[in-house]
């Protein structure tokens, strides 16, 4: 967080997200739920708002949406679709159904990789609206010359994530936005993706002085559109709080915008009381009430998720949860649990997978080839450089570890050989070794690199570093 002293501010931060769900067609008729296409193609009557057009609820949206609330460890009930009623330009029936006093989803919550648990209030199904594309100015509606309306979009099925207000960061605002996102592609709900639209972020900030237990005004941020825009949101509205507090003013309820370009807040309207939008049954749709059957078999169904992943391997490696995340994120976690089954190093297996398994294909290495490759640094046949390159090696052309180090020349350096090589260079540089018995840590890698150059890299760093200090003495 920039721009606050938060030894007397705290940020109070809260996210509703809207994923779209994966579904073959909308939430309420048979039009196509695709993303892009020719603008109002994918409708139909029903997306028109035509009279006589009535609704009827799809049911893989529901199942999608009780994945998510399993997988968010909500309690999953009966629940009632709703009106909602305020001008929509680009809704032609002028309402949107929602869910609002029963949803579907109610009080669960998610871990982050830190081990920090998040509440969830609800996850309830709504339809999506249509696109309203501003055109002259800036794009904005007070500055444009006319509106073209894609209805595309209206229609398509969403799932709105009502987080509570337990996040404090920016930091912690984008891992709970890129964990949720994480969870809704591995139940298959969403593709997450937040350039096509797919996952939309709306971010509810308030700041108060540490210590006071009563919340500050909060302000909605709108056309959050990446995880790096959140974070940057985040920190210029905090700040701009905490500046009109300080100057004796008060932060006014609103809905802003976030301006990528200017790095700014900008007032879209004022809220000072929270609107009323006639929320009444739809008087087309019955209750939906999933039987607790079809609950049980979707909760039997679901994919380990990235919590339970990163506290496995955890676990099975012996390394801290935060160790982890990078891990599971890129899918490597299995390949890691395999080589260890497979006698590898857990430590050393860990470190690769973070440093040197950035490659899509890594997914695709052998467990026992990669175990091998562990086993050959670890028992001093490889250096850590040496390691480094037959690895990329193997996730380039797959192979045998010990047939690519024999067919790159690697061999173990001869103690005595180092030794010498060592003990020359200090005889070469007085000056820089008398640093180095000074303390000066940072003409180690000088010597290290002299070592290295010499050798072609055969030499082990740790071992030149650790010969250097027996010479200390």
């Amino acid at each position: 967080m920039t721009g606050i002293d938060l030894d007397r501010w705290e940020v109070v931060i809260g996210l509703e997200v809207h994923a779209e769900l994966a579904t073959r067609t909308k939430l309420f008729s048979a039009a196509p739920n695709e993303f892009g296409g020719a603008p109002n193609t994918h409708i139909d009557p029903l997306t028109l708002g035509l009279p006589g057009s009535l609704p009827v609820l799809n049911e893989h949206a529901v199942e999608l949406a009780i994945r998510v609330g399993l997988a968010l460890n909500c309690t999953v009930q009966r629940s009632v679709f709703a009106r909602k009623n305020y001008f929509y330009p680009d809704q032609p029936k002028n309402y949107q159904i929602s869910q609002y006093e029963l949803p579907i989803n109610v009080d669960g919550w998610l871990e982050l990789p830190s081990g920090q648990q998040v509440g969830i209030e609800r996850a309830h199904l709504e339809e999506d609206t249509g696109k309203s594309t501003h055109v002259g100015g800036g794009g904005r509606i007070h500055e444009a010359e006319y509106s073209l309306v894609d209805l595309n979009r209206a229609g398509v099925p969403l799932l709105e994530i009502v987080g509570r207000p337990d996040l404090r960061t920016g930091e912690e605002a984008r891992a709970y936005v890129s964990e949720l996102r994480a969870i809704l592609v591995a139940v298959g709900a969403s593709d997450g993706k937040m350039e096509e639209g797919s996952l939309r972020v709306d971010c509810n900030v308030s700041v108060r002085e540490r210590g006071a237990a009563e919340l500050g005004t909060r302000c909605e941020i709108k056309n959050i559109n990446s995880l790096r825009s959140l974070g940057r949101a985040i920190d210029y509205e905090a700040a701009r709080q905490v500046d009109l507090i300080t100057a004796g003013d008060r932060v006014v309820q609103q809905t802003r915008h976030w301006n990528e370009d200017d790095g700014r807040t900008h007032t879209l309207r004022s809220k000072e009381e929270a609107d009323d939008y006639r929320y009444f049954p739809d008087p087309d749709l019955v209750t939906l009430d999933p039987d607790p059957s079809w609950i049980e078999r979707v909760r039997l169904a679901l994919p380990p998720l990235p919590a339970a992943r990163r506290h496995r391997l955890a676990e099975t490696a012996g390394v801290p949860l935060e160790q982890t995340a990078l891990i599971v994120e890129r899918g490597l976690d299995e390949l890691c649990l395999a080589a260890v089954a497979a006698g590898a190093d857990p430590a050393r297996t860990i470190t690769h997978a973070e440093h040197n398994l950035s490659d899509e294909r890594a997914r695709a290495l052998d467990p026992a080839a990669f175990a091998a490759l562990v086993g050959m640094e670890v028992g001093g046949q490889l250096t850590a450089t040496q390691a480094k390159a037959v690895l990329a090696e193997l996730v380039e052309q797959g192979g045998d570890p010990v047939a690519i180090a024999a067919a790159r020349g690697y061999e173990a350096m001869d103690d005595a050989e180092l030794e010498g090589l060592v003990d020359g260079l200090i005889a070469e540089h007085p000056e820089e070794w008398a640093r180095f018995c000074d303390g000066d840590g940072k003409i180690t890698g000088f010597f290290v690199g002299k070592v290295m150059k010499a050798t072609q890299g055969k030499a082990d760093g740790k071992a030149v570093t650790a010969l250097l200090n027996s010479r200390k003495g």
